[in-house]
């Protein structure tokens, strides 16, 4: 099947499951540019790769960078550990994607694909969930052709910086993995790499209306290229 080249931009592209999906999309002739929005540039060369350079908080004055974009990938999270507060939490897992939803939208980008998390609700009473599951509805209220929410369990992969508890985790979980077949799936830590393969395989399918995958199917949709 042949498709017409597109454009991608990435934003989050220094975290774990950005920086493998960069390279996947690189590496992939469906895409003749990818762009991304970082705050301190990626030491990355690549004749495909364009980098922006942003302030976040001044985002709506850079629109023209999403001009004739087809496919926006959002791979943004932090911790609140890292992030040092929830309001400085929120602003990166909440208002970051919906501030470059909204001016993706405005130029006429007709596809999204995010990640989120397990267990994201904007109802719910934890507040890391309750965060995702607003940023899923702001999202979802926004009208792109095509919405594609990602829900991953643990995330396993190099990180290139040690989070003590989730080390642990990993461990534990990858542990747990022989045993964790069949029913409890949806649990099962998952490979950044094999999300970054998933988000691209839902781009090129092209569908429709918003979706949300949650992890045993990403672990599915993640395997092999399509």
């Amino acid at each position: 099947m042949h498709h017409p080249e597109r454009k991608a931009m990435v934003i989050g592209a220094t975290g774990l499951v950005g920086g493998l999906l960069v390279q996947n999309l690189l590496g992939h002739p469906a895409y003749s540019e990818v762009r991304i929005l970082v705050r301190r540039r990626l030491d990355l060369e690549h004749p495909a790769l364009k980098q922006y350079v942003v302030d976040w908080e001044q985002l709506e004055g850079q629109g023209h960078l999403f001009e004739g974009i087809d496919d926006l990938y959002c791979c943004l999270g932090t911790t609140i550990k890292k992030a040092g507060s929830q309001e400085n939490f929120r602003e990166v897992d909440y208002h970051y994607p919906v501030r470059a939803a909204t001016l993706a939208k405005q130029h006429s980008v007709e596809q999204m694909l995010v990640i989120s998390s397990m267990g994201a609700n904007a109802d719910s009473r934890v507040f890391y969930s309750r965060t995702k599951g607003e940023m899923e509805d702001a999202l979802s209220s926004i009208g792109f052709r095509a919405l594609h929410i990602f829900r991953p369990s643990l995330i396993l992969g190099d990180r290139g910086e040690k989070r003590a508890g989730e080390q642990f985790a990993a461990h534990v979980m990858t542990f747990l993995d022989r045993w964790m077949k069949g029913r409890l799936d949806k649990y099962r830590a998952i490979q950044a790499s094999t999300i970054a393969q998933a988000m691209r395989n839902v781009a090129m399918v092209q569908t429709k209306g918003n979706h949300v995958y949650p992890n045993e199917v990403i672990h599915a949709l993640g395997v092999q290229d399509a």
